[in-house]
Parts: structure tokens; C-alpha cells; sequence
């Protein structure tokens, strides 16, 4: 089957409030999606945001984002009473600062009336990660809210005596922390069925890394490269290329891959296990750090001076097989895509990513330029890394558009984005997704992110329910070039 689907974070859904959640608008994006017979839905990793507000710096590989929990539905159940949820006015933006005290203020009205509602011991039954992270979290505000790193030594160190001294004290914010996570994964796993039963597979997102500043790293020193005092010896990044001149020091703590080996990837198994629990399809961010990965000095001012490393290849993978089988993953294989992760690809048989905006250069050799488009990947106009198809049209040189222009038959007074989309409807490739912001023709205020930069992104968001306008382009394509299933 051709697949089909959109590119949308649920933050950036029109849910009144301030931030999209998995209320009703997220059910109405399913609808959309329906109607107009696209079947998939492709997100950003839904943990709580990190560094920067960014999704791939989370505290936590497993939990989910409490600033996505819905208020509407958690008083209409009757675990939020009324009259303590403040919806903050609409805009294109979120002020994550503002919607995450609005939603701690309300989250915290609800565990202090409806947490005995709640079976929190079934969900800690079930999801034993939650232990960690709930201590975690709760050690976390104790000592000011900055890096655990910071913590006094005992505690960092996971001291036996000192770990049951802070579970005693802090035993009703850790109660809290659990009590938010079992809402969030109810609210989650209603809107996946609701999803499901409708014909659309959620397709998530799932960062190789995790965060320096994590529960992950915190409760398991033992699969990452680092010091007595758990501080990281080595640190992750890209060097330099298209995105950066400096390289791209993201500062994730490196794993140690001897170690996890000799493990038979215990952890890896159980957190693509969770994966594979929460989405229909996972794409894993950055797979070429599973063939080699760029080790950078803990410290480093830039990602200018590092090496690249052998890492587990197919033995991970091979694992995985035989562990997780029933887990479908894209590769992310942007960036440096040398022999070994073309080996290491060929071997699973994962589909890869195109990228049409990256390849309207008219290289023969670019292998996103159409004529390279292969039936096992996924095609995109654009990811949320980089500019929006109007913006790159707008920002693009003569020499690229007057390419661009014979690559896709683009004429005088064509809408230019329009014919992008059609591109990648027109594809060999399997699946072909395209992000709201294209859909809805916005330019370069509609960017998610800019690699390579913190603060002001991820921020974008839509102000009203999808256009017919666009639900009935999607149908002609979708009749057109037999992709997606049946339309309404």
C-alpha cells in the first residue's frame, strides 16, 4: 500500500489554551486525516521538553509531556474540579513558560481532589521506569530545579541509604509525578485507539540520545561513558556541515557500547519496547550513530574537534529483530552517510528519508533530488529541522529555483509548494509525508527549529481547524497517484 500522512506536533495543534493537547482538536486532526484518506500522523517525540523547550532534550526517554495533558477532558471525567484550569490566550506561539505554570497550577489542583481516582499502582506495575523518574523529578524541584549534576554526592551516586532517605521525604511529590504520568498515558492511549480504529497509524519520533540532565542517565550510569562522579567523559554532536560551520554540539553523554553489549542491550530492548508500545511506526532519530557516532571532549566550546567511532552495527539491530519484532522503524540517515550505514541499513531493511527541499540543485548525485527517490524510504517536502518549502523557495538562489524549476515543472504563476507536494505524492517511495506548515503554504515564520541553536523555536502552532481547501488538494493527489486509503 502507498502510504500517506502529515507532518504535526501536538503542541502545535489549535486547542484553545495556548498549546495544542490531546484533546478535542487532536481528535479532529485524526479526523482530517481520515477524510481526506491520508493514514498516517507523524509527531515529535512527546516527552516532557528539555533544554531549550527542546523535545529531543527531555528529562525522560519514557514519560510524557504534561504540558500536552488536556484540561477539558480531566474536568469533564471529574479529576479537575471546576474552575481551576486558566486557558491562556490564543496565539501562533506557545510561551511555554506561561502554559507550563498554567498547567502545573491545574495538575496539581487535580492530584490534590482526584488522586485517589486514579489506580497509580497499576500504572506503576506497568511502567517500572516511573519510579525513577518520579524520584527524579521530585529531587529535581527539592534542590532548585538545575542539573542533577549539581546534586550533593550521595544522592547523585544513588546511595542505597540516601535513595530510601529522599523516597521517605519526598514521597508525596513523587506520588504527584506518577499521578501526572498516568493521566498523560491515559489521554495518549485514547486518542491512539481513537486513531487506530479510524485507519491512522501515529508515527513517533525517538531521539538516539538522551539528555545529560535525565532520569535516563541518572538511574543508569552503567550504559553511558562517564566519570566516578557519573560526569560525561564524552559527549555527542555532528561536525561541521550544511547546518553549521562550528559542527553541531549537542552535549547528549555517549553510550558505552562494550558495556551495553556484554548486556545483550537490556536497555536499548526495553526502551524500544516502550516505543513500540506507544506508536504504530517509530522513526529513530539520527541512525547513523548506530554504524559510527561522533565522540567530542566533554567541555568542548564547539563540535569542531572530534572523531568519528565504531558503534554496535547489526548486533544491536539482530537483537532487536529477535526481541522487539514487532516494532516498525524508519532511519533518520541524514548527515554523514558513508559505507557502514549503508551496509548497516541494507541489512535491516528500514526504510530511509528523502528530502525534497534538500534536493532542487539538480545534482545527479543528490540522493534527494526525485530521480534518486527509491520505494523503500520515506519522502518528505521538509522535517522540522529545516525551513518551511515556501521559506526555502523564497531564500533559495537563481541557480536553485531556475533547477527547481525543470526538476518539477514549475511555471510562471504555479504555486510553487503545490507542485512540491505533488513531487512527493508522485514519488516511488512508500510513504510520503508533508508538515502542516506546507499544507497551509506558510513560509519561514512557521520553522520549527534551526539546528545548531537554542531558545525561540519549537514554538509554532496553528490558530484554526484545517481548510477544506486542503483536505480537498490532499484527495485529488491522493486519487491521482494512488496513495492513502478511502476518503469521505
Amino acid at each position: 500500500m502507498r502510504e500517506c500522512g502529515v507532518l504535526l506536533h501536538i503542541t502545535s495543534l489549535p486547542e484553545k489554551g495556548g498549546i495544542g493537547t490531546l484533546g478535542r482538536e487532536a481528535y479532529r486532526f485524526v479526523d482530517f486525516i481520515r477524510e481526506c484518506g491520508m493514514n498516517i500522523w507523524q509527531v515529535l517525540p512527546v516527552g516532557p521538553v528539555g533544554y531549550g523547550e527542546s523535545p529531543y532534550q527531555s528529562v525522560s526517554t519514557y514519560a510524557g509531556n504534561p504540558m500536552m495533558i488536556d484540561l477539558n477532558m480531566l474536568e469533564e471525567e471529574g479529576i479537575l474540579p471546576q474552575g481551576n484550569k486558566e486557558l491562556l490566550p490564543d496565539s501562533d506561539k506557545v510561551d511555554f513558560e506561561a502554559v507550563r505554570a498554567a498547567k502545573e497550577k491545574a495538575l496539581r489542583a487535580a492530584f490534590a481532589a482526584s488522586k485517589e481516582k486514579v489506580d497509580m499502582a497499576a500504572f506503576r506495575r506497568e511502567n517500572p521506569w516511573v519510579e525513577d523518574y518520579a524520584l527524579f523529578m521530585a529531587l529535581k524541584m527539592h534542590f532548585g530545579g538545575g542539573t542533577w549534576q549539581k546534586w550533593p554526592l550521595a544522592i547523585r551516586l544513588r546511595k542505597a541509604d540516601e535513595m530510601d532517605k529522599w523516597r521517605k521525604e519526598l514521597k508525596e511529590e513523587v506520588e504527584y509525578y506518577i499521578f501526572v504520568q498516568c493521566l498523560f498515558f491515559a489521554q495518549w492511549f485514547k486518542l491512539r485507539t481513537y486513531a487506530n480504529k479510524n485507519g491512522v497509524k501515529l508515527f513517533g519520533d525517538m531521539p538516539i540520545y538522551v539528555a545529560e540532565d535525565s532520569s535516563d542517565m541518572w538511574a543508569n550510569p552503567d550504559v553511558f561513558q562517564v566519570d566516578e562522579e557519573r560526569r560525561p567523559l564524552k559527549v555527542a554532536g555532528v561536525p561541521p556541515d550544511y547546518f553549521s560551520a562550528d559542527g553541531q554540539l549537542w552535549g547528549n553523554p555517549l553510550y558505552d557500547w562494550k558495556k551495553l553489549k556484554k548486556q545483550k542491550f537490556r536497555w536499548w530492548m526495553e526502551r524500544m519496547g516502550a516505543m513500540a508500545k506507544l506508536y504504530d511506526l517509530v522513526r529513530v532519530d539520527h541512525f547513523i550513530g548506530f554504524a559510527n557516532y561522533y565522540s567530542i571532549e566533554y567541555g568542548a566550546p564547539n563540535a569542531r574537534e572530534g572523531k568519528w567511532i565504531k558503534a554496535p552495527g547489526k548486533s544491536l539491530f539482530r537483537r532487536l529483530k529477535k526481541e522487539v519484532p514487532k516494532i516498525t522503524v524508519i532511519a533518520e540517515d541524514l548527515g554523514e552517510v558513508n559505507n557502514r550505514v549503508k551496509r548497516l541499513l541494507k541489512f535491516c531493511g528500514y526504510p530511509g528519508m528523502k528530502v525534497l527541499t534538500f534536493g532542487l540543485d539538480g545534482s545527479v548525485e543528490n540522493p534527494h533530488a526525485p530521480h534518486n527517490f527509491t520505494e523503500n524510504s520515506v519522502i518528505y517536502t521538509g522535517t522540522h529541522d529545516n525551513d518551511t518549502a515556501l521559506g526555502v523557495w523564497n531564500t533559495a538562489d537563481e541557480s536553485t529555483k531556475e533547477s527547481a524549476k525543470k526538476l518539477l515543472d514549475i511555471k510562471d504563476g504555479d504555486d510553487v509548494v503545490g507542485k512540491m507536494v505533488e513531487a512527493v505524492w508522485a514519488s516511488p517511495s512508500r510513504r510520503a509525508i508533508v508538515p502542516m506548515q506546507d499544507l497551509l503554504r506558510i513560509g519561514s515564520e512557521g520553522r520549527m527549529n534551526l539546528p545548531g541553536t537554542v531558545g525561540g523555536w519549537w514554538a509554532w502552532r496553528m490558530t484554526a481547524p484545517v481548510p477544506e481547501s486542503v483536505k480537498e488538494e490532499i484527495i485529488k493527489l491522493n486519487k491521482k497517484y494512488n496513495r492513502g486509503g478511502k476518503t469521505e
